[in-house]
């Protein structure tokens, strides 16, 4: 319906969850509200808010310059930088690294040229890289759910597993969608210009737009202490991304408030009730048994590697309009007394559960695929690049699961 009437899905999903919830399963009204994703609100709030700060400022602007100076000017290691940043916040513990990244990189692929939907996913798939590594969110809540059944484990195979499967997919990804044609395209960084007389014209171009570039101003500073302070928050100290990103928003604001009543207006409202609205529904869907009624009837099949690979796309087609550690939370307690049973590699099985339920979040209506659209550049068609996410997330919904199965538990070799 959504795809041919002006109706956002979000909000057609909170009216289903509504209808589903009070007429079908019976629950009350009060009940379907509780399921409404506070923290996810919170996030894409915060940041979007933080961001349209930043940007109406210059502060992503600078951020910008400073990132291509990152790569001295060679613009075809800009996605890998982008993928490997977003890799090592997620690895160290940052559950929501693509909310760090994401309104960095997006900004930088429109000023240089760089497809949005690369640089997006890029992002996307840098996270998932890393979100498995024993110190990780999802590392941890993983080891917590099945080492204390005795089932064969391995830390090691959970963690490399994701990360060699997400930088595969990132490096088809990038040869796909153009990352080959930025191969010898250098633009201006920004370095400092030798005193010896003997500059080449490109040093001298790129002194000069240096000399014009404007100062950094006190609203700046004050902002790139904010965004410090929201990665140190979250990824050292464990803090709310959304508490802490709202709360340097309007901190920003008493302190610097030119221009922030503009900076409001920024706020990814459309974004905000997509992946409310959907994940509410879903939600609603869980509370009704929905879930665990089609992953047992999935598990009594009675054919092992079948029953393996359903539960894979059990994981990643809910993952893909859900919160994936929610259904890591469904998905490997389901497949727990089809694992005892040792008709297929435990480890190989969890660790395929893992990528097939967090491969699928570049989803626009999963957290992180979310945050990636929410931080796209307001002057691109946003629905042109939100059909383009469709697309690319529809593909890995039917893929990736497959993926993982055919390579983590087809072969029997975990």
């Amino acid at each position: 319906m959504t795809t041919v009437l002006p109706i956002n899905l979000g909000a057609l999903g909170f009216v289903a969850a509504a209808g589903v919830g009070v007429l079908v399963v019976g629950m009350s009204l009060d009940d379907v509200l509780a399921e409404f994703p506070g923290d996810l609100f919170l996030i894409l709030l915060g940041l979007t808010y933080l961001f349209a700060v930043a940007h109406q400022n210059g502060t992503v602007d600078l951020l910008v310059r400073w990132s291509m100076r990152l790569v001295r000017g060679h613009l075809v290691a800009a996605p890998w930088i982008f993928f490997t940043l977003s890799a090592v916040f997620s690895a160290i513990g940052a559950l929501f690294a693509v909310a760090i990244v994401a309104p960095l990189a997006m900004p930088f692929a429109r000023r240089y040229g760089v497809d949005l939907l690369l640089m997006g996913m890029m992002v996307v798939h840098g996270s998932l890289a890393g979100a498995f590594s024993p110190i990780s969110v999802y590392g941890t809540f993983v080891a917590g759910v099945v080492a204390p059944t005795g089932i064969p484990f391995s830390p090691t195979v959970l963690f490399l597993a994701p990360l060699v499967i997400n930088l595969v997919i990132a490096a088809v990804l990038f040869v796909v969608l153009g990352g080959r044609s930025l191969a010898g395209v250098r633009v201006a960084h920004h370095v400092p210009v030798g005193t010896s007389g003997e500059d080449s014209e490109e040093d001298s171009e790129e002194g000069a737009e240096q000399q014009g570039a404007p100062p950094v101003d006190r609203a700046q500073v004050l902002t790139l202490i904010g965004i410090l302070a929201l990665a140190v928050g979250t990824v050292a100290f464990g803090l709310d991304v959304g508490v802490l990103s709202l709360t340097i928003a309007v901190v920003l604001g008493i302190l610097c408030p030119a221009g922030h009543r503009e900076a409001a207006k920024g706020i990814a409202w459309s974004t905000i009730l997509l992946g409310c609205g959907v994940l509410t529904y879903v939600a609603v869907l869980q509370e009704a048994g929905t879930v665990d009624y089609v992953g047992q009837a999935i598990v009594a099949l009675g054919v092992p590697l079948i029953a393996a690979l359903l539960l894979c796309y059990l994981g990643g087609v809910l993952s893909a309009f859900a919160s994936s550690a929610g259904i890591l939370g469904v998905a490997i307690p389901l497949a727990l007394p089809f694992l005892q049973q040792g008709a297929v590699g435990a480890i190989g099985m969890v660790a395929a559960l893992a990528v097939a339920s967090t491969v699928v979040d570049v989803s626009p209506f999963s957290t992180n695929g979310a945050l990636v659209l929410a931080s796209a550049p307001a002057d691109i068609d946003r629905e042109a690049f939100y059909r383009r996410m469709l697309v690319y997330s529809g593909i890995v919904v039917v893929t990736g699961p497959l993926l993982a199965w055919a390579l983590l538990v087809l072969p029997g070799w975990l």
